[in-house]
């Protein structure tokens, strides 16, 4: 008795405990790409154009239309992906779903071949097939999992996917021209301030994988920081050349 309560102590404590982060939502991907890639192009654009000794209003200008065009295009990029793929999705779907209706009995048969290949006694395979197959709409979900890998109710949006890369984007992007927005004149404070905003970005992604934050921080911070060294030096080159 005491062993049947303790199981029991544990599954329920499994139960409570075992949750799962949402990684099929839509909004992760394009949020994270969309604050790196505001950041790195940004910092990289401003300090290439500040190698070429110009004066910091056009370092400003340079960042705030980076900032727009990187924004809308990231959100427009995003919004045509994503809409791609549902639409394929919808396409595959509504041939599994004729197949369904025109052909219900060999799907059945093509569902119980694969229960039994998972491993589940043919009969049984063939009992559960027939039952799930009762419902089109549930049928149509199962196969939709088995053969192509997808949740036809849990597929992405193409609206929150735009507007996650835009806010994320925008805001990555602004980091390095927060400082001369503030009254800043030199560059340091915008490289040090999107790198550190590098380093804040990869600690965070880091919470949601298996990477350790400060190595996901120091990724980044070297990824952005390698990218604007390069710009700056080649801003420098062609401004000397130019000049």
């Amino acid at each position: 008795m005491a062993i049947i309560e303790t199981e029991a102590a544990l599954h329920e404590a499994h139960r409570d405990n075992h949750t799962h982060r949402d990684v099929n939502g839509g909004w992760l991907r394009p949020a994270v790409f969309g604050a790196m890639d505001g950041l790195v192009s940004n910092l990289a654009l401003m300090t290439g154009v500040a190698g070429g000794s110009v004066a910091h209003q056009t370092i400003v200008i340079t960042g705030l239309a980076g900032l727009a065009a990187g924004a809308f295009s990231m959100a427009a990029g995003e919004y045509t992906s994503v809409a791609s793929q549902r639409e394929l999705v919808q396409a595959e779907l509504d041939i599994e779903r004729r197949e369904l209706r025109k052909h219900p009995k060999d799907e059945e048969r093509e569902l119980a071949a694969l229960y039994v290949s998972r491993g589940v006694e043919p009969a049984l395979a063939r009992e559960v097939a027939r039952q799930l197959s009762a419902d089109p709409e549930q049928a149509l979900e199962i196969h939709a999992r088995e053969e192509l890998g997808i949740d036809p109710g849990d597929l992405p949006s193409p609206a929150v996917a735009a507007v996650s890369s835009f806010g994320s984007f925008a805001l990555g992007a602004l980091l390095p021209v927060a400082p001369y927005l503030l009254g800043a004149s030199a560059l340091w404070p915008a490289v040090l301030l999107a790198l550190l905003g590098l380093f804040a970005c990869g600690a965070v992604v880091a919470q949601v994988t298996a990477r350790s934050w400060w190595f996901s921080g120091l990724r980044q911070l070297a990824l952005g920081g390698a990218a604007a060294g390069v710009t700056y030096a080649l801003g420098s080159l062609f401004g000397t050349a130019v000049g």
